[in-house]
């Protein structure tokens, strides 16, 4: 039977006119196309019985013309080609045998094999938690419509590819990166650090535990079984008070079913006392008298907690016992410096002391810390603790709070001297109150830091240790009264006061001789005293605690804090000034429309009114508070560009100060970017929100770059880990008191619970084979970040029809895009109008796929092998919770990488990676993958998908904010798509709206993707970000 086409008047027989429909880019042709699929709408398509679709029937048509037309066939341009004109409405062909797939998948119709009845029609009424939400009452204001016109299978230019595009095949990039190793140059005398010849008999540490616990053959010794040991340890470490286990274990039957041997916490408490062996120290009291009263004061002999320290078994295996110098390569013209042994400051110290006391020691570095903090929230009581690590541990053990590495030498008198009436007299006082207690503490160190010690590590090997005093961890109030300063000056160097925070001009250090020169002067009259600490410009204090240490300089041991320098000092004040040029209520306006991101938070109530804020959060508002003012002007017309640019040295500022591993570049950046701070900080005087920059925590900045020489990078010193010990070794060891007379109660809880803990270490030794512990070489974790993509096991919805796919996901050209994708996996070299009729006469067959709400990554710890999530991409569509409220859907930017370049070097940003939008994550059933990618090698074969609609490349970083704009990549008709294989995706991007002068209120964070129509790309929303985009060729 021939058939005629209405748009061009050709003749077709049997079923190639569908055909010849299928093809067309004729505008006629698809006029009528789209008239006889509504008719099939209304009246289902018949079938033949063989299932070939039957001919088309137009003599219903009155206006058809079922005659021959040849002439005007000739003037028909028929040489465009279009593919699949009719995928948009649910029509799929097969080239083989003519038959159409679910043809009313977007209006609801379910052909699912598995629920279809055949010759029914199912209409599924849509849930409403899953209509997305209508930003604009006038679809017409949208910038980019989500879905395109109804007769519109692929708007124009879907297979041009104006733009690079990634293919179907995964570069090998992520399986070839060789790791990172730095060549190590090795102290010139190779005795330094190494164990003393005469040694004796070798214990381990493991095995003279063993012996002082005398367990015999009771391996739970001293208790009775592994049900009474896990009792014990769970009421030390995590159990309630004294009394409620008292209570618990007098619970008739308690003890007797589970034969315990102690009655009661008294009874639990003298085990631990007397048959677990003591690791480190006891307390001990003394009393300190200033003007009449006596203050105590508890600490514990510092060279015994050293012994513990550096004995520990599970610290031998990454110890450090002499320094090095490490380098990029082996011409050694790139520094690198990362832990402590990496500084100048461990091999001059070395140097120093083969000269005086003889080759073959051993340094122990000696760093301390002290704050003091609030145990209740009310009454403001306060306790004073000191705590003490060794440089010989790596930073990465010494930050975890788990793995023991710093050990609490003190408490302090916490006292204001209420007493004395004068306000100076005071000050003076407690300044030599502290000094007198922590003099107290580390006296034992001013002999042996001179002769040394023969010292043990935890594997038995004996050394010739010398302890030196090397860092003081602390903020800046702690730091002047640890270096006798006066407040307001910078404590390293002798910068004038009307200086401070002015710009990066070098001063020359203090000076340690001429300073202990003018505290000797103590003896003499007091005003002579007095006069010469002012024109030192010290404080008056007898007999400093540092004093006497030998090889050491207090005023080169201060350490830079990023806590609270940065974050709570410099930041805080930058926020508050950006807050005063732009306005509060704008800058909460934008903080509250920004898009989510696993990295950054959302202020839903903006910053300007929080109260109390830590220093973590102000790390949160660092990663986006360029990007809310960055194409901003100032109000009144004023030019921005002066306070982005010293914004933006700023945050350049803080993310570098934090890098794990630090160069001679990557520190030269560093200064040029406190450099550009301070060249464009006067715009603030300008505006009349200040009048200078006396800060000192700004000042500090200056001495940033010669401390990472010195000490290694910053995560060595920071105070946030030893803010976070104050939650174990003072909060709860005061809540487990009876509030009374509660150090001495303090100091004996944390005693047994160190107890505990040991014994809990010795008994993962005992379980796991009493192996004797091993020395390893370890690289770095920060010079080789590796991130692992993690799935969940199973899918997060088992079966998603095509149709949700399209209407709820918004992956309008989903079929399209998945046809693009497995024609490019077979046959990659296919390209122009050959891919188009590739894709035309590709099958899919597929009804139905497995989502996946979520994308995770995973960093693994090298030294505990524990995962954490390191980024967190979601694709998800809007639902309801458990409260029956609506909650918008959730489609993430991501990072892919677009090339398929398997350089083992650093990626260039402009050419190997897009942004895009994360539409869907998906997987086909094991029939569908089975049949799309017959003839592909298993192993190239994809397992889960992603749609992904596409962003502008990226091209050069803006001079001054150094963000790169993108926006939405449209063709005719709806936005630029693709399926990728999620391997492509290197981690989540933010995307920073670009507010204009005023913030749109009509946006909120849920719909601003879909909202505005221009980006920047947020190099700042973490640190691996940052160090990514920062480290691009």
């Amino acid at each position: 039977m021939s058939s005629q086409c209405r748009g061009c008047h050709r003749n077709f027989l049997g079923s190639n006119l569908l055909r010849h429909l299928r093809n067309t880019r004729y505008t006629p042709c698809l006029d009528y196309l789209d008239s006889l699929l509504q008719r099939s709408f209304e009246t289902p398509l018949l079938q033949e019985e063989d299932g070939e679709v039957a001919d088309i029937d137009t003599s219903d048509d009155e206006d058809l013309d079922t005659g021959s037309n040849d002439e005007d066939d000739e003037d028909v341009d028929m040489d465009q080609h279009f593919e699949n004109p009719a995928d948009t409405i649910g029509i799929d062909f097969d080239s083989d045998s003519q038959h159409f797939e679910n043809p009313a998948d977007t209006i609801g119709i379910d052909f699912d094999s598995d629920s279809y009845d055949e010759g029914q029609v199912h209409f599924e009424d849509e849930e409403d938690s899953w209509e997305p939400p209508c930003p604009f009452e006038d679809l017409a204001h949208s910038p980019s419509p989500r879905s395109p016109s109804p007769q519109l299978i692929f708007p124009e230019g879907f297979f041009d590819e104006p733009l690079q595009l990634p293919t179907s095949r995964i570069p090998s990039i992520s399986q070839s990166s060789p790791l990172r190793q730095p060549y190590i140059q090795q102290y010139p005398d190779p005795r330094a650090g190494a164990p003393i010849e005469r040694q004796g008999t070798i214990v381990s540490e493991n095995s003279r535990y063993f012996q002082d616990l005398k367990a015999g053959a009771n391996p739970w010794a001293p208790f009775h079984s592994q049900t009474e040991w896990e009792i014990a340890r769970w009421a030390k470490l995590r159990g309630p008070s004294s009394t409620a286990l008292t209570e618990l274990l007098s619970i008739a039957g308690v003890c007797k079913n589970l034969n315990l041997s102690y009655r009661n916490a008294d009874q639990l408490n003298a085990i631990i006392d007397e048959q677990l062996p003591s690791i480190c120290p006891k307390f001990e009291r003394q009393e300190v008298v200033v003007q009449g009263q006596a203050y105590e004061m508890y600490f514990r002999d510092i060279l015994e907690c050293l012994k513990s320290l550096y004995g520990d078994a599970e610290f031998i295996e990454y110890l450090k016992f002499a320094p090095e110098r490490h380098y990029e390569n082996v011409r050694c013209e790139v520094q690198l410096f990362h832990d402590m042994y990496t500084g100048g400051w461990w091999w001059s110290t070395q140097a120093r002391l083969d000269k005086h006391a003889g080759p073959g020691r051993t340094i122990i570095p000696i760093l301390l810390s002290s704050d003091k903090t609030q145990v209740t929230l009310f009454r403001n009581k306060t306790v004073y603790p000191v705590y003490m690590t060794i440089g010989n541990i790596p930073k990465e053990l010494r930050r975890k709070p788990s793995r023991r590495a710093y050990i609490l030498v003190g408490y302090l008198p916490t006292t204001s001297l209420e007493h004395i009436k004068s306000p100076s007299s005071r000050r003076r006082s407690l300044a030599n109150l502290f000094h007198a207690c922590m003099r107290t503490i580390v006296r034992p160190l001013e002999a042996v830091g001179v002769t040394g010690l023969v010292m043990a590590s935890g594997d038995g090997v004996k050394r010739h240790c010398h302890p030196i005093f090397a860092a003081y961890i602390s903020d800046y109030p702690e730091q002047v009264v640890v270096t006798c300063c006066v407040s307001g000056n910078c404590p390293r160097c002798m910068i004038p006061r009307q200086s401070v925070g002015e710009n990066t001009d070098p001063y020359p250090s203090r000076q340690l001789r001429l300073i202990l020169k003018t505290l000797q002067m103590a003896d003499d009259s007091a005003s002579a005293f007095i006069k010469a600490c002012r024109d030192a410009r010290i404080k008056p204090v007898f007999n400093p605690f540092w004093a006497q240490l030998p090889y050491s300089n207090v005023y080169m041991s201060i350490t830079p804090d990023i806590l609270h320098q940065l974050y709570q000092g410099v930041f805080k004040h930058m926020k508050s000034w950006v807050i005063d040029a732009y306005g509060a209520h704008e800058i909460d306006a934008r903080c509250r429309r920004l898009p989510p991101n696993h990295n950054v938070r959302i202020f839903t109530k903006g910053v300007s009114t929080l109260q109390r804020v830590s220093g973590v959060e102000h790390a949160q508002m660092s990663s986006f508070i360029l990007g809310l003012i960055a194409d901003t002007p100032l109000p009144g017309g004023m030019s921005s560009i002066r306070l982005v640019r010293c914004l933006r040295g700023l945050v350049d500022f803080l993310y570098l100060s934090q890098y794990p591993v630090h160069s001679t570049h990557s520190l030269n950046l560093l200064s040029n970017a406190l450099c550009r701070f301070h060249a464009n900080k006067a715009i603030f005087i300008d505006l009349g929100i200040r009048s200078d920059f006396r800060i000192p925590k700004i000042h500090f900045m200056n001495h940033y770059v010669d401390d990472i020489q010195s000490m290694g990078t910053l995560d060595n010193f920071n105070t946030e880990y030893t803010e976070r010990l104050h939650i174990d070794l003072a909060k709860q060891a005061y809540r487990a008191s009876n509030k009374k007379d509660e150090l001495s109660q303090m100091a004996l809880w944390l005693e047994r619970k160190e107890k505990v803990m040991k014994h809990a270490a010795h008994l993962e030794w005992v379980k796991a084979g009493k192996h004797p512990p091993l020395r390893s070489h370890w690289v770095p974790p920060g010079m080789n970040p590796i991130r692992t993509l993690k799935m969940a096991k199973h899918p997060s919805v088992n079966r998603v029809k095509v149709t949700d796919v399209i209407q709820h996901y918004g992956a309008t050209f989903f079929k399209a895009a998945l046809a693009r994708f497995v024609v490019q996996l077979k046959q990659p070299n296919l390209a122009g109008t050959r891919l188009d009729d590739a894709v035309s006469g590709l099958f899919l067959g597929v009804s139905h796929v497995s989502a996946y709400h979520r994308i995770k990554y995973l960093y693994q710890d090298t030294f505990t092998g524990i995962s954490s999530t390191a980024d967190s991409i979601h694709a998800q569509p809007a639902r309801k919770d458990k409260h029956s409220h609506n909650l918008p859907g959730r489609f993430d930017t991501v990072l892919v990488h677009i090339s398929n370049s398997e350089s083992a070097g650093p990626l260039d940003i402009n050419q190997d990676t897009r942004v895009g939008q994360v539409r869907i994550v998906f997987a086909l059933n094991d029939k569908a993958s089975e049949h799309l990618f017959e003839g592909v090698p298993t192993q190239d074969r994809p397992h889960v998908l992603a749609y992904i609609e596409w962003f502008t490349p990226f091209t050069t970083q803006d001079p001054n904010h150094g963000l790169y704009k993108v926006s939405r990549s449209t063709v005719e008709g709806g936005r630029l798509a693709s399926i990728i294989d999620i391997q492509r995706i290197l981690r989540s991007v933010h995307l920073l709206p670009r507010f204009g002068r005023i913030a749109n209120r009509e946006w909120t964070s849920s719909s601003v993707l879909e909202d505005c129509t221009s980006f920047l790309v947020n190099s700042d929303s973490d640190r691996d970000t940052y160090q990514f985009f920062a480290s691009k060729p």
